[in-house]
């Protein structure tokens, strides 16, 4: 893989700030080092990193060394609130922050508050003692599939920052690739965490919808997840942990998982029945793209899986996710004053005028697309386990763009075919890297599984990254980090 740090055996010596979670807290715990010093190097990253990539919006560098002070004091006195006690965090500028404005990247939101309510992961974090070292971009309302805003700008991938991240949780996945922290919270309705997850080189997983509770309830609606977003697949597992079960505000929250998803993670995926999809019958690939998945398949394949190459035969169902989502987009504008559309973002307004707007029979006729893809997938998942693909058809693209130069749409919807089908059916689907183009860009494997089957997912992911994948770190300071 070109360019790629392996860190495997550094990290006596590595800078805090590209641990992992799970690394940090065995440093916690063995006394090597402290939450406020692994706080103080984070902050130190986003001050040489955050400059190029623009990846937070929002830095609480006294709040997050007052949290890593109380909790530097509890692992001393042993007694730790858990596996995310004294993990720097971020949160996606989307999800309520006690203290901390949700500017959701528009200028239609005022930032003078008051935020007296954190949103469940964000309350969860808390609960747990993570230390929540700022927010980080996305686009206006987190619309689209990459991460500029008109008001807080656009965000840099940390292999080259004149890429884009991706979106949209850009932010977070560029925090995270970078060292600007070990994990973050991402949300996702049609690919937000997946998207840059691949373009960054970093792993996450969507979860299936309602695992993770949310509040305020997303425009989106049942299109819409929250997931982490991270650079191991232990560290996604663990993070799931603490932000996963239920919560009296979501009504369509699931219950608190009785187990952990960190049980069974190295079990393996022998005899496991897989389904390999290049293009899920509709799309196209960069042939890089495509190579890379198809070595990431024999990876799998190697490991004991029965890999099979089959489409699941499903349409491309883009026309009525533009509906659901755009009839979503059309309803934010509803709680501001007259004239709100004409201060968003120009492709923005053009879609929910011309796709927003419909009327119910064109909503519930994309919800009974919506209701036979979900059909298709659940017959689907009786002869598969899993179901494998690209995360993208193609790599990172100019930063600033909504598209790669001389793409024929200029919608997200048009380069992502692979993750939106999966939120329509609610399904687990998680990124992980598996390898980088002769450009030096990163490639993800998509891993789908059945409504419920986070912890197969999760599995075969980190059986991937076993076998097969690396763990990168991209610190834009360091000159040869970009290639």
């Amino acid at each position: 893989m070109t360019g790629a740090r392996s860190r495997s055996a550094e990290v006596p010596g590595a800078e805090l700030s590209a641990l992992t979670a799970a690394e940090l807290v065995a440093g916690y715990r063995s006394g090597a080092f402290t939450p406020t010093t692994a706080t103080r190097s984070v902050l130190d990253a986003i001050e040489a990193s955050d400059p190029a990539l623009n990846a937070f919006v929002r830095v609480d560098a006294d709040g997050a060394l007052a949290q890593a002070a109380a909790s530097t004091e509890r692992w001393r006195s042993g007694r730790p609130l858990g596996p995310a006690d004294g993990v720097p965090t971020s949160i996606k500028d989307i999800l309520w922050t006690v203290g901390l404005p949700t500017i959701r990247g528009t200028w239609l939101i005022d930032e003078a508050g008051p935020w007296p309510e954190d949103a469940p992961v964000v309350a969860r974090l808390r609960e747990a003692g993570a230390v929540l070292v700022g927010k980080t971009s996305t686009p206006e309302f987190a619309w689209k599939g990459v991460t500029d805003s008109i008001r807080f700008g656009s965000t840099g991938n940390p292999w080259d920052p004149s890429v884009t991240s991706g979106g949209s949780s850009g932010g977070a996945a560029a925090a995270v690739g970078s060292g600007m922290g070990p994990w973050a919270v991402g949300t996702d309705g049609g690919g937000s965490v997946r998207i840059p997850a691949a373009f960054t080189g970093t792993m996450t997983i969507k979860p299936t919808y309602g695992l993770v509770p949310l509040y305020p309830a997303s425009p989106f609606g049942t299109l819409s997840h929250a997931g982490p977003m991270t650079r191991s697949v232990a560290d996604a597992a663990a993070l799931l942990d603490v932000i996963a079960g239920r919560d009296s505000r979501d009504w369509s929250a699931m219950p608190t998982p009785a187990v952990s998803f960190l049980d069974g993670l190295e079990d393996g995926i022998d005899g496991l029945r897989i389904a390999f999809s290049p293009t899920l019958g509709y799309g196209q690939n960069d042939p890089e793209v495509e190579q890379l998945v198809r070595a990431a398949a024999a990876v799998l394949a190697a490991e004991g899986a029965q890999v099979e190459e089959v489409d699941p035969e499903i349409a491309d169902p883009v026309d009525a996710f533009e509906v659901l989502w755009f009839c979503g987009a059309a309803k934010v504008l509803d709680s501001y004053p007259p004239g709100a559309i004409e201060q968003i973002d120009p492709l923005l307004r053009e879609g929910i005028e011309t796709k927003g707007r419909g009327s119910a029979g064109d909503y519930l006729d994309a919800m009974a697309v919506r209701m036979d893809l979900g059909r298709q997938m659940g017959r689907f998942h009786e002869a598969y386990d899993l179901l494998i693909t690209p995360t993208m058809p193609i790599t990172a693209f100019e930063r600033g763009l909504q598209a790669p130069q001389g793409w024929p749409s200029q919608w997200w919807t048009s380069w992502t075919p692979y993750t939106y089908p999966f939120n329509m059916t609610q399904q687990p689907a998680a990124s992980v890297p598996c390898g980088t183009t002769t450009a030096g860009l990163p490639v993800g494997l998509q891993i789908v599984g059945a409504r419920h089957d986070d912890a197969r997912v999760l599995r075969a992911a980190r059986t991937y990254e076993r076998a097969g994948g690396e763990r990168f770190v991209r610190p834009v300071d360091d000159p040869g980090a970009s290639r």
